[in-house]
């Protein structure tokens, strides 16, 4: 856990709210000071998409002398996709035909000077997931959010959250009017388990402690 009077890295904030990407400027802001507060560990983050919530994520970890390991397939969600309506056509690999959001990631994390904090990790979560040996203090998930893909990160990470750590939760609309379900819905599967107690979150941004007994 961070020692008292330790503050997020101001550069990397501004750098964050800065960046493109879809993550409101105090959902992030929250988002870091969770992943400041938690306990000693690594942090791990579940969908990068350009980096703007790594840059987030960043911010604590310099602050607490450590590194957030980032990974996506940096393909896409599918809502990325042509025709839907996330789709950006700057971000199509003209040689390939497929999204591309490792050059913008990668360039977003270099202009900020934070390559010596993240680690990024270009592989598919439940692969990469099967690999990890570490506990981690801080996860974060932010990946697809069809239910089975939400799912599956769900049920691939969090076997590898220490007691005590933190799960953070991006997107968790409870009104399906506001913005799709399957985030709120692992959201409930985890809380309902009986495995953490929830923190206070901001916005769409749920914060849910690991008990030590879990």
């Amino acid at each position: 856990m961070s020692s008292p009077g330790i503050v997020l890295d101001q550069e990397l904030l501004t750098a964050a709210v800065e960046a493109a990407g879809f993550m409101p400027a105090d959902e992030g802001r929250a988002l870091a000071e969770a992943a400041l507060a938690a306990p000693d560990g690594p942090i791990l983050e579940v969908g990068s998409y350009l980096g703007k919530s790594t840059l987030y994520l960043a911010a604590a970890a310099r602050a607490r002398g450590g590194k957030v390991v980032t990974v996506d397939h940096h393909r896409g969600s599918e809502e990325h996709q042509v025709g839907w309506e996330y789709h950006d056509p700057g971000l199509v690999d003209p040689h390939l035909g497929k999204i591309d959001t490792l050059p913008g990631f990668r360039r977003a994390i270099a202009a900020a000077g934070a390559e010596d904090v993240v680690v990024a990790v270009v592989a598919r979560a439940e692969e990469f997931a099967a690999l990890w040996a570490a506990p981690l203090a801080f996860l974060f998930l932010d990946g697809s959010h069809t239910d089975e893909s939400a799912q599956r990160d769900l049920a691939s990470w969090t076997p590898h959250l220490a007691a005590g750590g933190v799960l953070a939760i991006h997107d968790v609309f409870p009104d399906p009017a506001d913005g799709g379900q399957a985030p709120y819905r692992i959201y409930r599967k985890a809380l309902e388990s009986g495995d953490y107690v929830e923190l206070t979150g901001c916005g769409s941004l749920r914060l849910l402690r690991r008990s030590p007994a879990s």
